[in-house]
């Protein structure tokens, strides 16, 4: 029998690479995780872990304003960049170090190196010069934000990477994309005082999501003063000699700004892996092509996360890894589960969302029922603010099945989570109804709309039930 240096090598120390690396070497395999720059990955270093710190920070504005409402003087507030910069640099250093602690203390082995393949057997741990052996190979090496090379002047650009640690706070910005990235740092900025402009080719921002939320969503940033131009794209960015940067879009317009930030998708990392070596298989994007249960066309080598270029959301990846330990050392093949995935959109308001949307839905199922709910909620009256919030639940009218929930409104992320037990559990408006309210919530709306707002019958919207 062939004797490896390790059972397992993770390439790449992201939450989904840690996660398998931990519980494999948990099990009493002989594990090794690599990872070329910070242990945590793009969701602890530069993704959602700090994104959601800068919303928090966002925030403080409207709650200051509102404050008044409930009796409450509120002296005239500054805001620092450098003291959150810094208490956010304390915080991922410390959940960098966990991450890293979690492998050693599983019994694994971690690698502060980039790691690339020499055969499907074979790697090379640059940082040591030096190669080693493995039974199986795992890639988690994640993605990036796309560059946009083909855009003239990206270089002077900012991308999500960058913005977390900018050496002050700019002035004004200018965001290109209508993701949930860009929309998320559009209501950042602002938040924060910055001129903000987003800029995005389509027709409505956060395509893929509910209509109602999008529109809604995309109405509440423009009354707060955030400039959204849609059906719009860069043509070139240019430096001035002030330093700042004029970004020229669609008709000439020139859009002058601080910075200029494109969030434009991302790429799986991919690139002199030694990938070919090992005669893994690629998709156009520079994706790893894997099957139902994350493995490639080289049998011992399995890829997962964003390198995959399936759903690039951090819980899919760390599901992702635990499936792949039940089927490469448990032996019991599970394949992920993607159906069916709670997600939010910190911005403010926030959204939080579950299942289908009406559209979506509506091209699979011949008769909807829409429960739809939009109201203040309370916590808005005393403070005088007119933001409203959107309650929404898409049902088969065959079965009753709720095929979608869609929230917009503070806290929609959190009744999202929850939300995606119910529906991932494949329970009918029956059981909403039968469910008593908490009161007084916002949540309580999605158990007490008993008649339908409207129909939906093969496509199209009926009026009321």
């Amino acid at each position: 029998m062939t004797r490896y240096d390790y059972d397992l090598f993770v390439i790449g120390g992201g939450s989904g690479g840690v996660r398998a690396g931990r519980v494999a070497a948990g099990l009493g395999k002989r594990v090794a995780v690599a990872e070329e720059y910070r242990f945590g990955g793009t969701c602890v270093i530069r993704g959602c872990v700090p994104k959601k710190l800068f919303v928090y920070a966002s925030q403080f504005p409207e709650h200051f304003a509102d404050a008044a409402g409930y009796g409450w003087s509120v002296p005239e507030a500054s805001f620092d960049w450098p003291t959150l910069i810094a208490a956010k640099d304390r915080e991922i250093g410390r959940l960098s170090g966990l991450y890293e602690q979690g492998v050693e203390k599983a019994g694994g082995t971690a690698f502060h190196s980039r790691a690339t393949l020499v055969d499907a057997h074979t790697v090379r741990i640059e940082a040591e010069n030096r190669t080693v052996t493995a039974d199986q190979i795992l890639i988690a090496t994640g993605g990036r934000p796309n560059p946009h090379a083909a855009l003239p002047g990206h270089e002077h650009c900012i991308f999500s990477n960058e913005v977390f640690d900018l050496p002050e706070l700019p002035k004004s910005i200018v965001i290109a994309g209508g993701g949930y990235i860009a929309v998320e740092f559009a209501n950042i900025f602002h938040g924060l005082g910055v001129e903000t402009t987003l800029v995005y080719r389509g027709k409505e921002i956060l395509g893929r999501f509910d209509m109602d939320l999008r529109r809604m969503l995309h109405a509440d940033m423009e009354k707060k003063g955030i400039r959204i131009l849609c059906h719009t794209i860069f043509e070139d960015i240019q430096k001035n000699d002030d330093g700042r940067l004029a970004a020229i879009v669609t008709g000439g317009e020139v859009l002058v700004a601080d910075q200029v930030m494109l969030a434009i998708g991302r790429i799986p990392n991919t690139e002199e892996l030694g990938l070919e070596a090992a005669g893994v298989k690629m998709g156009p994007k520079g994706d790893i092509v894997v099957d139902g249960l994350s493995r490639t066309n080289v049998p011992n080598i399995w890829a997962i996360g964003d390198v995959t270029d399936r759903v690039q959301l951090t819980p899919v990846a760390i599901h992702e890894a635990m499936c792949f330990v039940e089927t490469a050392f448990k032996g019991n093949p599970v394949e992920p589960d993607l159906e069916c995935i709670a997600t939010a959109v910190f911005s403010q308001p926030e959204i939080g969302t579950i299942g289908l949307s009406e559209d979506e839905a509506s091209k699979r199922f011949g008769e909807l029922e829409i429960y739809r709910a939009e109201f203040r909620p309370m916590r808005n009256i005393l403070a005088g603010r007119d933001e409203k919030m959107l309650t929404k639940l898409v049902v088969d009218a065959e079965t009753r099945l709720v095929l979608g929930a869609h929230i917009l409104g503070p806290d929609a992320g959190e009744m999202a989570q929850l939300l995606g037990i119910a529906l991932k559990s494949g329970l009918t408006k029956d059981d909403f109804d039968r469910t008593m309210a908490v009161h007084p919530t916002a949540a309580e709306e999605l158990v007490t709309m008993y008649k339908p707002s409207y129909l939906v019958r093969d496509g199209e919207r009926v009026g009321p039930a």
